[in-house]
């Protein structure tokens, strides 16, 4: 079950890129040229997509527990730290270079978009690295030996 609403819910995320325009990276770079040919149009998916998610959230914290899981898994951890800061910056920073984010960039190469092809083995050289150096710079250097 979990599966089938999963797909139900890609799909449905999927096509919402499409048609807002989110999986074209001209209509992306022209919402992030603000002196140039700004396109506002961006604005208020994001927008939609904020009011959309503030109300399904306080809908979905009245259930007991989520319909495809057995409890609902909130991060524990809130502290603003370096990893926050520095994370979405290289994501923004990405995003304004290429136009595209991790979703529209799998949507678009469906839609043969320009230079999709180009980003996507970057994106994810780029998450494997910031994985890698994540379990590099927090695994332990020494460790004692099991116990006999």
């Amino acid at each position: 079950m979990s599966f089938v609403v999963n797909l139900v819910l890609g799909l449905l995320f999927g096509i919402g890129l499409v048609v807002s325009g989110m999986s074209d990276p001209a209509k992306v770079l022209n919402f992030l040229d603000l002196f140039g040919t700004w396109d506002p149009s961006l604005a208020f998916v994001m927008g939609g997509a904020v009011v959309t998610t503030f109300i399904g959230y306080r809908l979905v914290f009245r259930r007991p527990k989520p319909v495809a899981a057995d409890a609902f898994h909130l991060p524990a951890n809130n502290a603003i730290d370096r990893r926050i800061l520095v994370g979405p910056a290289i994501f923004g920073i990405g995003w304004g270079l290429g136009g595209f984010c991790p979703g529209p960039a799998l949507t678009a190469t469906a839609l043969g978009a320009a230079g999709t092809y180009a980003f996507l083995p970057m994106m994810f050289l780029g998450m494997w690295l910031a994985r890698w150096t994540v379990d590099r710079r927090f695994s332990p250097v020494f460790t004692s030996p099991p116990a006999p």
